[in-house]
């Protein structure tokens, strides 16, 4: 068995539904270890990059997908979490079901809760999951620093600079 991570984002309409506590109940029954958690504010240029293979692969509902990403038909927030342990990526994508939820099994978290949108083309699925271990480790450091995680779970590096940081007054 190979130890591997994957990156879960729980997409706006995710949130919007108000789905967070049931998708991660459905999550837990993988027996894998949530590492780091956030609540993102997606930029364009997140959204770019994570999105940069549908650019050339789907290039007629990128933009939409970007819209969709940061928040324009839902909500500008998504949940963010890594999942490590071994097999992560199929236990996975084995909950979360096909990336169209027409095709994905009707027990799982996409085939639930998930719909085409009829206006944009875009696939509001409610949640993405790494279908690689390169991928994976791409998304995770797109997505958190390594000071996020819990665990160091790829090498990492130590630097010293001068950096201006917000505080509670």
């Amino acid at each position: 068995m190979v130890v591997e991570q994957c990156l879960i984002l729980i997409k706006p309409d995710g949130l919007v539904k108000s789905l967070t506590g049931n998708i991660i109940s459905v999550l837990s029954e993988t027996h894998l270890k949530i590492v780091g958690a956030k609540v993102v504010s997606v930029s364009r240029e997140l959204a770019e990059k994570h999105y940069e293979e549908l650019k050339t692969k789907k290039p007629h509902v990128f933009e939409a997908t970007i819209d969709y990403i940061m928040g324009k038909y839902h909500t500008n927030r998504v949940l963010a979490l890594v999942y490590s342990g071994e097999n992560a990526i199929e236990k996975i994508r084995n909950i979360v079901g096909k990336t169209n939820p027409e095709e994905a099994d009707a027990i799982s978290i996409r085939g639930k809760y998930g719909r085409i949108n009829s206006k944009t083309g875009v696939f509001e699925n409610v949640i993405h999951a790494s279908d690689s271990s390169k991928r994976a480790e791409e998304e995770i450091k797109l997505w958190f620093n390594p000071s996020e995680l819990v665990e160091v779970i790829y090498p990492i590096k130590k630097i010293t600079q001068q950096t201006e940081i917000l505080i509670w007054k």
